[in-house]
């Protein structure tokens, strides 16, 4: 270290093991050493005998950095320390914005960067943060929580893994309530949560939680929280945010199709007005507004409570093997691989000779004898619907005479005579899994895609590692 000089040094969090050579070196050749005097207890051992050590009280960063300087000035060696990294929350900033309202004095300034609090306290958590992340402080001594709070507005819309600096203090004690209720409404309550307190010290602490649960009354001034994105999952009492490595463990990578669609499906639940659903719920609305671009689906899809779980479990168990359409184009919309990797059949009975002609016999509709005969042949089918209502109607009919047992209905009919009529006749059937678009709207597209959305169900569990359905 030369003459006139000024070290800004990280020194880490607080164990003598995460403190770097470089740093070490420049602790052990300073003429004069500044810091906060809590942090000397992890340094003490590096200190040269002949070495000045001033310490300072908390909050007098300015003070010590006018000591750094004049020190300097008066061709001292010295070294000013942060514990962390001297560039996170820490002494170079002031110092670079000190020397540069002396432009002319002759002080070399180095800034030897540290291990900070949130990177001891991820790897203590396991790997939290393996994609993008932000670190934001709660302290408002010199920002207003007007500012603060925008940030954490941000973040959370943003999904970053987010780390939180400075959570509390004697009299900043709302403020970690505040950015939890900012952060619920962006993210689930399952998402997990990590809060490590003196992180790399003897009185080390670690919990893994959730969202919900997460308690700000347990935090305290020495605690780093590390809140997890929409991906990130716990296992084995870590927390773990993946890169995408295993996103298509069969291929080893994603498609260039399946890449765009989950691209697509990551901003369609970005922009949603109530993302904080079950899986199986909101996967169903990932296909329904990304074949409309519309998000009032949010509100017209109705879906019993596990009914995609319920549908896609007839399916890998074998009990379910057939799917009757109303029309062949909803027919046509189903994706064929998925059918043949399932095991299922499609079939839609309205071109079939006898519907004609029984049609024309009782005097109704080859929707309505379409059905009759797809019931008599195929009574516990998944039924869809995307164009015609009266064939929905004659399902319900022949549901109620005990005709129709079905694995479940996706009813999506549109237009405007007896179309919701005849969604609220399904409702009624508590026992059978239903999947409806409600009030006019619907379509053969809505109703392929509904299908195509259970049939793909384990793909809604790799997107979201972790969440049940």
């Amino acid at each position: 270290m030369g003459k006139n000089k000024i070290t800004v040094a990280g020194i880490g969090p607080g164990s003598k093991e995460d403190i770097t050579p470089a740093v070490i070196e420049a602790i052990r050749k300073a003429d004069v050493v500044i810091g906060y005097k809590y942090y000397f207890r992890f340094i003490k051992d590096l200190v040269g005998s002949g070495t000045e050590c001033i310490d300072t009280g908390m909050r007098r960063e300015k003070e010590r950095a006018e000591l750094a300087f004049n020190h300097a000035h008066n061709g001292k060696n010295v070294c000013i320390i942060s514990s962390g990294d001297a560039g996170i929350y820490g002494m170079a900033p002031l110092i670079y914005e000190m020397k540069s309202k002396y432009p002319d004095n002759d002080i070399e300034i180095e800034t030897l960067p540290g291990i900070s609090a949130f990177q001891k306290a991820a790897s203590l958590l396991g790997a939290p943060i393996g994609h993008d992340f932000c670190v934001i402080s709660l302290s408002d001594l010199m920002t207003s929580w007007e500012i603060i709070e925008k940030r954490i507005f941000a973040a959370a819309e943003a999904d970053f893994v987010t780390a939180v600096y400075n959570p509390k203090s004697e009299n900043r004690y709302w403020q970690l309530h505040r950015l939890k209720e900012i952060f619920l409404l962006s993210r689930s309550g399952d998402t997990p949560v990590g809060y490590v307190r003196q992180a790399g010290r003897e009185e080390q602490e670690t919990t893994v939680t959730t969202l919900r649960e997460f308690d700000p009354e347990q935090i305290d001034m020495f605690t780093v929280i590390i809140i997890g994105n929409s991906q990130t999952y716990r296992f084995d009492r870590h927390m773990v945010t993946p890169r995408g490595y295993y996103r298509d463990e069969q291929n080893g990578s994603m498609s260039k199709g399946r890449e765009i669609m989950t691209e697509s499906f990551s901003k369609i639940v970005a922009e949603m007005k109530h993302p904080h659903t079950d899986t199986g719920r909101l996967w169903a609305l990932c296909h329904a507004i990304h074949t409309t671009a519309d998000f009032a689906m949010e509100d017209l899809l109705y879906t019993d409570r596990h009914a995609m779980k319920d549908i896609y479990g007839k399916i890998t168990s074998g009990q379910l093997k057939t799917i009757v359409t109303d029309v062949t184009m909803a027919a046509a919309g189903i994706r064929k691989k998925a059918l043949q990797r399932l095991g299922l059949e499609v079939k839609c009975y309205l071109s079939d000779e006898r519907t004609a002609q029984m049609a024309e016999q009782h005097g109704t509709t080859r929707s309505q004898e379409a059905i009759r005969l797809a019931v008599a042949e195929h009574p516990d089918a998944l039924y869809v619907f995307g164009n015609a209502p009266t064939a929905l109607i004659e399902l319900c009919n022949l549901m109620r005479k005990g005709k129709a047992h079905p694995a479940g209905v996706i009813a999506a009919p549109v237009g405007f005579v007896h179309v919701k009529e005849s969604k609220y006749m399904l409702k009624t059937f508590a026992g059978t899994p239903k999947i409806i678009v409600e009030g006019r709207r619907g379509g053969s597209n809505i109703a392929a895609t509904l299908v195509n959305a259970i049939l793909t169900l384990d793909d809604a569990e790799k997107l979201q590692p972790g969440k049940d359905l």
